[in-house]
């Protein structure tokens, strides 16, 4: 099953639904009312035990026709984690450390597949960064590591778009992370049940078709499991809740020469069985 975020063809308002052969169909309020939004779906246990039947159902919209949301618009926490592929790690020069690097990108920072991305005004270096999202099912407080996966409602593609300079400008990335609409998260969630097997599955990251990114999963140097443990151990998560889990090496700040992006360029993240996440790159609309 596809889950997704998007706006009411009807109402314009939010609301989540399910994608299937090419359709959309609506779940929430301006449909069949399943729960308010798929965060709320999943807290409800809607999304693990899969019971939407779509045989009932009218689909609103063609998949290319509707206008995509974040796919959790309104998670609680995000959190993200750095340097987390062998590869990013060799790039960048930096040695593996005892636990994961942590930091935090804000709710409304987020954006949705299909979206526009706006170079900020204020940034030179604005880079792209695909990866894969954990989306939280159940309420996660200390968990160990063998016992992480049953807390987990599902998967989906990230790019974590990243204004390098202000990235930069300190220890702390915050900065960089948070400028509106950068985190771009999508297209659809896919069941954790639905997505096993993660090692086996490949994260590619295109600029203009171009393969910048290629990474088996199996890369990451802290696991999801370990994530969540050590994510769990320092702040309870409830459903909704995202990891963003890191990217792997192929960044645009490390080729040589640096290859940033630029308004009209256009990145996608694929994840094999989780689509491709596409954003076109534009210049922000400065305000006289």
């Amino acid at each position: 099953m596809q889950y997704v975020s998007f706006l009411s063809p009807s109402t314009g308002a939010p609301t989540w639904g399910v994608m299937a052969d090419g359709a959309v169909y609506d779940l929430g309020p301006s449909g069949a009312a399943e729960a308010e939004s798929l965060k709320s779906a999943i807290a409800a246990g809607i999304v693990a035990d899969g019971r939407v039947r779509l045989e009932a159902l009218t689909a609103v919209a063609g998949e290319s026709e509707v206008e995509y949301l974040p796919v959790i618009p309104d998670p609680g926490k995000i959190v993200c984690i750095g340097v987390n592929y062998r590869t990013h790690l060799a790039e960048t020069g930096r040695a593996a450390g005892p636990a994961p690097t942590v930091f935090t990108r804000f709710a409304d920072s987020q954006t949705g597949h299909l979206c526009p991305v706006a170079i900020p005004s204020v940034s030179t270096q604005f880079d792209y960064e695909g990866e894969l999202a954990v989306v939280i099912g159940a309420p996660a407080h200390r968990v160990a590591a063998e016992d992480a996966l049953a807390v987990v409602a599902g998967y989906c593609a990230y790019n974590d778009f990243t204004a390098r300079d202000w990235q930069r400008q300190t220890s702390q990335w915050i900065p960089g992370k948070n400028f509106p609409a950068t985190g771009a998260m999508g297209p659809f969630l896919v069941p954790a049940a639905e997505f096993t097997d993660l090692d086996s599955r490949t994260l590619e990251t295109r600029v203009n078709g171009e393969r910048r990114q290629s990474a088996s999963l199996g890369d990451l140097e802290f696991g999801i499991g370990r994530l969540i443990e050590h994510v769990s151990g320092f702040t309870p998560l409830a459903p909704g809740d995202v990891i963003v889990t890191g990217t792997p090496g192929g960044v645009g700040l490390f080729m040589d020469p640096p290859a940033l992006l630029e308004a009209g360029d256009v990145v996608e993240v694929e994840i094999t069985g989780l689509g491709i996440l596409c954003n076109e790159i534009v210049a922000e609309e400065v305000r006289a």
